[in-house]
């Protein structure tokens, strides 16, 4: 195992001595405030603006700031700060997996993420699309983070936690600002933001455009080399590099005019590469496409009749993959393939969604909000074709010209669509002088698998002026994805249309200090308990098996001085298989996060954070050796625009090269990753942006 070496700590404990003797020459409490920015408040737990330490949930909040200082470039970097969150990597296009509390699937469907409030899931695996391509950060305002369960808020998917990421209105970009970057893995981004006003209308503006090679980490076996041991053929790509470069495009317009909001995204991902390899066997020309296309009107009165609050929002997503993929190499199964196995499989998707909500304060005490909606999801359009058959035999000669188009014979999944009605309530009761309990229920009506009814029970105190605790009970749902009711020709896993949703009940409890104005504490202890959990059992997705996990998360930030700001997060988490009572394997048992931030002279700032993954196990029947620990050190180097039009950085990611790896699943008859999933080494980033 690997652990921290004698520098990190030497790092941190040289920025340390440094901020501390050099914190006389720099500004009072307010620079503070501007410098990490405002994380006092959340509003996704309650769908209104609370006190972080008095919302109904356990909840991060990333601001802005916080990503200009840790030097990061997309938003798995950022997640992999939050305590109790852990970001690894799928096998399919290399993926992220966000890992919360010990809960690790490999399309990650567990996890809801939304932008401003609407879920970006894609009904076909039901995480975020699979062809992802990672997303940037320059147009995000703030990033807030429930772990636990918020299907009482949020329905289904915010089973493990919930992700809302806020992007920047046009007060927040205030004028005109592009920028550009380049780095290892021959990276390149530019982009652009404009805020500003037309007349009465507010106007906000971002597009950007990059390219990447991606990482060059090799694997040194895969798939096809299990397989070549079968066949003794030598038809694998490994030892080589994972295909994990990609092509960006991103771009929003928000629209606001007094009450009313209009959004327009458009996220394009071209030439993302198969990572591992789709099939786990290394994939070098293997690219893939996706096209996401979102709009939203939300009508948002504070004062539409006395003592009502209402808002009213329709929204609308398209989502379109296409791929073109090499399964296994030409001669793989004893040069069956002349050409490789190949298939390129396409769909198209469409979500259309409206709600309504109103905060009622009417009653003296309470504050009850109250809301319905519906969602209509499809895939309303399937394409295959592919040179081999159902039973993975070849067509002819499994060549480029044997390449057939089966998509009204046998594809992969045929349109579906599904109508989902739900509504809830909401109170927040302060029922005596410092106690607020909040009580929530919401019922979700599904027309393919039915309903389903989940509570939420949060009890806050504030002890004192400066210590809050928490007590915390909820359920959640997660939806079965399409792929999981109705793939059909894949003998691998086939579908089962009778599935019900997964299941999780969660009990929380957690305590905020504050001891003196420049530390703030905090710590959460959980339990839940996973039932009715999807897995493919003899290829047939079927509901069986228990999870339970127990676990504790602690966070604590210090202004050592005006400077300097000290922080840091442990997480635990054990998590049991209750069908084989072994521990359920793949996530950390144990992480750890420190960050150091260092105003060392007038405008500028150097950041360092350590992340320390630790303790992963491998899953039930898995006799591999057990996972390495990692440790990984970033450094950032920046100015901070004052009344200077231009801001500069300079970024080293895993600084000391360590040779982080994340687990790849367990199978028959061979582990087809048996050295796991490299992450990226050593890499270099330097930006510059302009503000007009």
């Amino acid at each position: 195992m690997h652990h921290c070496p004698h520098k990190i700590i030497c790092t941190l404990l040289a920025i340390a001595w440094a901020g501390t003797a050099g914190a006389q020459s720099l500004d009072d409490d307010e620079e503070l405030a501007l410098a990490y920015g405002d994380k006092s408040f959340v509003t996704i737990a309650t769908g209104s603006r609370v006190s972080v330490h008095r919302a109904p949930a356990v909840a991060t909040v990333i601001t802005a700031e916080d990503i200009a200082a840790i030097g990061a470039t997309d938003l798995d970097e950022v997640l992999e700060t939050v305590p109790g969150l852990h970001v690894s990597r799928s096998t399919t296009m290399n993926n992220p997996i966000y890992v919360i509390r010990g809960i690790h699937r490999n399309t990650n469907p567990q996890v809801l993420m939304l932008e401003n409030g609407i879920p970006m899931s894609s009904v076909f695996s039901g995480d975020r699309g699979d062809v992802w391509g990672g997303m940037p950060l320059e147009n995000i305002a703030r990033i807030e983070v429930i772990r636990g369960p918020g299907s009482a808020a949020y329905g289904a998917d915010a089973f493990a936690g919930v992700i809302n990421i806020i992007t920047k209105t046009a007060a927040e970009i205030g004028g005109t600002e592009m920028g550009v970057r380049a780095g290892s893995f021959k990276t390149g981004d530019a982009w652009m933001l404009h805020g500003g006003t037309i007349g009465p209308i507010e106007v906000a503006a971002y597009f950007r455009a990059g390219t990447t090679d991606g990482h060059d980490r090799k694997l040194r076996a895969d798939g096809q080399t299990g397989w070549d041991n079968i066949f003794a053929t030598s038809a694998s790509h490994a030892p080589g590099s994972m295909n994990t470069g990609r092509r960006a495009i991103d771009g929003q317009l928000d629209l606001a005019y007094d009450k009313w909001r209009f959004r327009a995204g458009y996220k394009q991902r071209d030439h993302v590469g198969a990572g591992t390899g789709i099939a786990q066997a290394l994939d070098p020309s293997g690219k893939s496409f996706s096209e996401r296309v979102t709009t939203d009107l939300t009508y948002h009165d504070r004062d539409f009749a006395r003592d009502w609050d209402v808002t009213v929002q329709g929204s609308f997503m398209h989502y379109k993959v296409t791929s073109d993929l090499t399964l296994f190499p030409a001669g793989a199964f004893g040069g069956a393939f002349a050409d490789g196995m190949i298939g390129n499989p396409a769909k198209w998707e469409q979500h259309g969604r409206f709600n309504a909500s109103a905060f009622y304060t009417g009653f003296t005490n309470h504050r009850v909000r109250l809301g319905t909606g519906m969602e209509k999801a499809e895939i309303y359009k399937t394409r295959e074709t592919k040179n081999f058959n159902p039973d993975f035999t070849p067509i002819g000669t499994g060549s480029y010209a044997d390449i057939t188009d089966v998509s009204d014979t046998v594809p992969f999944l045929r349109p579906q669509s599904r109508i989902v009605r739900y509504a809830y309530a909401q109170d927040e009761w302060n029922f005596a002088k410092d106690w607020t309990l909040t009580a929530g229920l919401r019922h979700d009506r599904y027309t393919d698998f039915g309903g389903t009814t989940n509570p939420r029970l949060a009890l806050a105190w504030e002890a004192a002026y400066n210590l809050t605790a928490k007590l915390l009970y909820g359920t959640a749902f997660r939806a079965p994805s399409f792929t999981e009711q109705f793939a059909i020709n894949n003998p691998v896993a086939l579908g089962n249309p009778n599935l019900k949703p997964e299941r999780m009940k969660t009990l929380e409890a957690a305590v905020s200090w504050q001891p003196v104005e420049t530390t703030q504490l905090s710590v959460n202890v959980f339990r839940y308990q996973m039932s009715d959990i999807i897995q493919a059992v003899n290829t047939v997705y079927t509901n069986t098996g228990e999870q339970k996990g127990t676990g504790l998360e602690f966070e604590a930030s210090w202004d050592a001085t005006k400077a300097l700001r000290l922080a840091g997060n442990y997480s635990h988490q054990r998590s049991t298989d209750e069908t084989t009572h072994k521990d359920a394997g793949l996530a950390p048992r144990h992480r750890v996060y420190l960050r150091a931030d260092w105003r060392f002279m007038a405008g500028w700032q150097a950041n360092a954070q350590v992340n320390w993954v630790a303790d992963r196990k491998r899953a039930y029947g898995d006799t591999r050796p057990a996972i390495d620990d990692y440790t990984t050190v970033d450094l950032t180097v920046r100015t901070q625009r004052g009344r200077n039009k231009w801001d500069f950085a300079v970024s080293a990611r895993n600084l000391f090269n360590a040779d982080a790896r994340e687990p790849s699943p367990f199978g028959t008859p061979f582990v087809s990753i048996p050295n796991d999933i490299p992450l990226a080494g050593r890499s270099l980033f330097a930006q510059a942006s302009y503000r007009m």
